[in-house]
């Protein structure tokens, strides 16, 4: 998406998530006199109270186990933690809710698909494509698997703006790659990736391709359909929902040959202690009893998200981080990580003879909420050479009067040390 700044159509879509902003109770506190910053949407982002009432309302009025009752409050459970799959179906854009697998988090999808689909798949001496943009999620669960294997992990390199360097793209994956994981969004310095580009060089070739999507979801941008890849994954709880529940897109033909990644109730057809045959997926990846409430909750939330249009959340949420950034270059020893043109709303950032520890303690004095660290990136930290940085990451609900306030907060740091 590129950034389209009509100062008419920004105002109103300013009134629109302003009145919003209203259905975040936290958002409305106070510390020691000071209203609350929340610029860490990246980590986990806040929960309007639709998502909450809708969690409550089911463990005080609904509350059952799913799947497994006859009477009413179970069959009613079942229906509507089956109508959340629905949910997550029509936000990605995939017809089929049987391609929803729901995990405890994008991590967890992540680890499902290499170790049922890929390591049932990939042989001796196979690699597999990652990126230096990559969150530890998407590397750790890979090394594990080629330390198993016996495979090698290739990566895409970046350019110092934080981009995908595509130049040698078609040489790596002729390197007998068996496997691309990438993540659609930096979670460190918010470059959205070309990763149509990728899936198509990749199926070119045969190559199934996972996409992270925990910070792409966020921003409206996991269309399924347009994207093509055989596997997406993110999280609830930056969708604006409840923690503890994750989801894993598979294409159906993928998900049917996987073998289960855990045993237990409710992922079995029939069991005998001379065998067991398992449910056809989704029901196979799901053993156990799940978080109902918090894919109900998730449900509310993708109900909530789809009132605004995403084109619009694009619109405004650049608009702040542009407004943040133009301030920031003002500031003498202060270095922006990630100068793609295309990114979301996140800027990492570091000053001159400051520790982003500091930074952060600081402003929360201020109470300012930012990340700071290495937001589990050490491999693109180490491209970087640096150990970490501050990083604030915005969201609809935050405004301009935070901007300015932040912008000038910071400032006051880098005088306070240099």
């Amino acid at each position: 998406m590129e950034s389209t700044l009509d100062i008419s159509n920004l105002d109103r879509t300013r009134a629109t998530f302003m009145a919003a902003r209203e259905d975040f109770p936290i958002l409305q506190t106070e510390r020691n006199g000071k209203p609350l910053v929340f610029f860490d949407s990246a980590a986990s982002a806040q929960k309007p109270i639709q998502v909450l009432d809708a969690e409550r309302k089911f463990l005080t009025e609904g509350y059952a186990n799913i799947h497994r009752g006859v009477y009413h409050l179970s069959d009613s459970a079942t229906t509507a933690y089956e109508s959340a799959r629905d949910a997550v179906a029509r936000f990605l854009g995939v017809l089929e809710s049987r391609s929803i697998v729901f995990t405890r988090g994008a991590t967890e999808a992540i680890n499902l698909v290499a170790q049922s689909f890929a390591k049932s798949r990939l042989k001796s001496g196979q690699a597999i494509l990652l990126s230096e943009l990559e969150h530890h999620a998407n590397i750790v669960p890979w090394q594990m698997l080629a330390d198993e294997l016996d495979l090698r992990i290739l990566r895409i390199p970046i350019t110092d703006q934080g981009e995908w360097d595509l130049t040698s793209l078609d040489e790596l994956l002729d390197l007998n790659v068996g496997m691309v994981s990438v993540n659609h969004v930096s979670n460190a310095l918010g470059t959205i990736n070309p990763v149509k580009d990728v899936i198509k060089a990749a199926h070119a070739r045969g190559i199934p391709v996972l996409l992270d999507g925990a910070q792409a979801a966020p921003h409206g941008l996991s269309q399924i359909e347009d994207l093509d890849c055989d596997f997406y994954a993110f999280s609830s709880h930056k969708l604006f929902g409840p923690t503890g529940v994750g989801v894993l897109y598979g294409k159906q033909e993928h998900l049917e040959s996987m073998p289960p990644f855990l045993g237990g109730g409710d992922m079995i057809d029939k069991v005998s202690f001379d065998g067991t045959t398992f449910a056809k997926a989704p029901a196979k990846f799901e053993a156990g009893t799940p978080n109902i409430s918090g894919g109900i909750g998730l449900a509310a939330a993708i109900a909530y998200f789809e009132q605004f249009d995403a084109e619009e959340i694009h619109r405004y949420e650049s608009s702040l981080r542009e407004k943040l950034e133009a301030g920031f270059r003002e500031i003498p020893g202060l270095r922006i990580f990630g100068e793609s043109e295309n990114k979301v709303s996140v800027t990492s950032f570091l000053i001159d003879g400051v520790h982003p520890h500091d930074i952060a303690t600081f402003l929360d004095a201020e109470n300012m909420c930012i990340r700071a660290g290495h937001h589990c990136c050490q491999p693109l930290m180490t491209r970087f050479g640096i150990v970490g940085t501050a990083r604030a990451s915005l969201a609809w609900y935050n405004t301009e009067e935070e901007v300015e306030r932040f912008v000038s907060i910071i400032a006051k740091i880098q005088k306070f040390f240099g």
